[in-house]
């Protein structure tokens, strides 16, 4: 049975708790958002079962100022910058993955981590509401990696009003990565808060569903890190609203 995300409005039911059905419920009110949660097919078992049903809660959001770049970054020309696209309030997500470039691979990851979004390869703004919880996506060619380094100029800028976590790298292509390449990676993750690799995954080229049963161990690890982050992230903004 594929785990599934369910919106609980103001009744503040507990993370985890399960319903009257039977399904399990997610802990959401104006104060926190939704619960990311890794799809996991009970039927299935391989080496990607590490991180299988685990839980990403993600923690309220930043004040909007801390949410952009720190400043002081020249933004790409307009022509190369990504769109924006302001999303209505019914369209929450626990995280935006925005493509750098077409083909970047953000419905995959979509599809692997109920509660997730693409982005459609645009910078999900939420006018009157916390900055969306975003984590680029690219392909590890040229222009892929290009592409990504100017999404992150643009946000480094301070213009996107999003919360930026990082960047996952998908592999273009099966084998090793051309040394040039990896240098240019390499320096585009000294930009963002984190970055991921994931590797050529063949079946997911064949058409194969992406899910635990064909997914890489780096999956599971990406879902550890992004919530090692966003508890931190609860951990200090509950310490401000003490202090508040």
């Amino acid at each position: 049975m594929l785990s599934r995300l369910l919106c609980v409005g103001p009744s503040r039911v507990k993370a985890g708790s399960s319903g009257a059905d039977g399904e399990s419920r997610v802990y959401d009110n104006a104060d926190s958002s939704m619960t990311l949660v890794y799809v996991n097919d009970s039927a299935t078992g391989s080496a990607s079962d590490e991180g299988g049903g685990r839980r990403l809660t993600v923690a309220p959001q930043p004040p909007r100022g801390e949410a952009a770049g720190q400043g002081g970054v020249v933004p790409p020309a307009p022509e190369d910058r990504l769109p924006r696209r302001e999303v209505a309030a019914e369209e929450r997500a626990a995280v935006w993955w925005v493509g750098a470039h077409g083909g970047a691979g953000e419905s995959t990851l979509e599809e692997l981590f109920s509660g997730s979004r693409a982005a459609e390869h645009a910078w999900p703004i939420r006018v009157g509401h916390p900055p969306a919880r975003v984590v680029l996506v690219a392909r590890t060619n040229a222009h892929g990696l290009k592409a990504a380094q100017r999404a992150i100029r643009e946000w480094a800028a301070g213009d996107v009003p999003v919360g930026l976590l990082g960047l996952v790298l998908i592999a273009d292509a099966p084998g090793r990565l051309p040394h040039a390449l990896r240098q240019l990676g390499d320096l585009i993750a000294g930009g963002v808060p984190a970055v991921w690799w994931l590797p050529w995954i063949e079946a997911w080229r064949i058409g194969d569903p992406p899910g635990p049963a064909n997914a890489p161990r780096v999956v599971g690890r990406l879902l550890e890190d992004l919530q090692a982050m966003t508890e931190t992230a609860a951990s200090i903004n509950a310490n401000r609203n003490e202090e508040d």
